[in-house]
């Protein structure tokens, strides 16, 4: 499955536990025991595949994703310090701890979507194109948008799905070509890209440099 649809998988996951921990904190806050202890029986099955699933995506989001940035080392470290709390919280009737580890998990939401903005707000910043001209750099150009651009970025170092920063390679032409044909560990093959084709793409990753 392509990166960016696990990260919308994630997205919602992540916007359901949120919401089933807000729902349970309000339970507790109100007092109302005997609503949360009924809330909580209902949904044990259904929290425990939803913590599993949250937990999974963003594990593999985090393996195959581009480098962490400090503000995604400060979310990973609130959401598995919410964890524990939310446990010891709603099992002992701690209001205190229970807020805090809901407050934890929205700050660690909001933290993911300012990184996720950032990075859309970079990643949309034009490529600089003055050298590309109406020949074979620009037919690499087109087929970079088609073929690369959900993983390596427009600027060749987004990192998404564990792909190669373009802009430091120290392959040769004939081993990106060799690459983009026969494909490497998390990468497709693309062997019908044509020689001239594969000449202009490789042309124009190196003005990504």
């Amino acid at each position: 499955m392509e990166y960016h649809k696990i990260v919308l998988i994630h997205r919602i996951l992540v916007s359901l536990f949120l919401l089933h921990y807000v729902v349970k904190g309000y339970f507790l806050i109100a007092d109302k025991k005997e609503t949360l202890a009924g809330y909580t029986a209902k949904t044990k099955i259904a929290e425990m595949v939803l913590s599993a699933l949250f937990l999974a995506s963003g594990i593999y989001l985090v393996a195959a994703g581009p480098a962490l940035s400090m503000l995604m080392y400060i979310k990973l470290a609130l959401v598995f310090a919410s964890i524990p709390l939310a446990i010891i919280g709603f099992k002992k009737g701690n209001k205190i701890l229970a807020i805090i580890a809901i407050l934890f998990l929205i700050a660690a939401y909001g933290l993911a979507e300012i990184s996720a903005k950032h990075y859309k707000k970079e990643d949309k910043k034009p490529v600089d194109t003055s050298n590309i001209t109406s020949g074979p750099v620009a037919v690499g150009q087109d087929i970079y948008k088609a073929k690369c651009l959900d993983c390596h970025g427009a600027k060749g170092d987004a990192g998404l799905a564990g792909a190669k920063n373009l802009r430091i390679t120290q392959l040769t032409d004939d081993q990106i070509k060799d690459v983009i044909h026969n494909g490497r560990p998390g990468m497709n093959p693309f062997p019908a890209i044509e020689e001239d084709q594969l000449n202009g793409l490789v042309a124009y990753i190196r003005t990504l440099k």
